[in-house]
């Protein structure tokens, strides 16, 4: 395979603010990331991505929207608890793309430990409400996210392919904002860094 690292997008890209993931790949291609680095749109096909967590990388970074009780536009780069394949019990949901859900299946699927995953996200300003199956268009707050995205990629994925047990931090320390605990998706695990 050659790539040391997974970069990810995931997402809906008819749900707004959804859209960030695969807007930040697509943005990538006028700035290529190191040889080593898999750059892949995702989109909301989990079980692509669950098989694709499988094939050997250091390190997936997933870049995705997450509501997390921030500014909208905040990006936060968090490290999700990862399930084992020992937690038993029924096989994970294969449809969708809840990143818990996904990381769960690739956990079930796969006899080798899954590679450390981290997640860059953005905090949505806009996201459909529960009747809406398309929401075309991102907010102008989250679109101008996308590009402060790529140079956070342009500056973390370096340091992960020197050391893919290095915890880069983001470059814009004026987007630290405190964690409301009731904007945290379950999806979320502890090691957490917003900026």
């Amino acid at each position: 395979m050659g790539a040391r690292l997974l970069v990810a997008g995931v997402g809906n890209i008819f749900l707004a603010d959804d859209a960030f993931g695969p807007e930040v790949v697509r943005a990538l291609d006028r700035r290529p990331l190191p040889t080593q680095v898999r750059v892949r749109d995702f989109g909301i096909r989990g079980m692509d991505l669950a098989y694709e967590l499988l094939a050997g990388y250091d390190t997936a970074l997933l870049i995705d929207a997450a509501v997390r009780g921030h500014r909208p536009g905040t990006l936060s780069l968090i490290e999700p608890d990862l399930p084992d394949r020992a937690s038993g019990g029924c096989p994970p949901e294969a449809h969708g793309m809840d990143p818990a859900k996904v990381l769960a299946l690739a956990a079930h699927l796969g006899d080798e430990p899954l590679p450390r995953v981290l997640v860059l996200a953005c905090e949505p300003e806009v996201l459909p409400r529960g009747d809406e199956d398309i929401a075309p268009g991102m907010s102008a707050t989250v679109r101008e996210a996308v590009e402060r995205a790529v140079a956070a990629l342009h500056h973390v994925v370096p340091a992960l392919l020197a050391d893919p047990a290095a915890t880069p931090a983001l470059r814009r320390p004026d987007e630290n904002a405190a964690l409301s605990p009731a904007g945290v998706r379950r999806t979320v695990g502890s090691g957490t860094q917003d900026r």
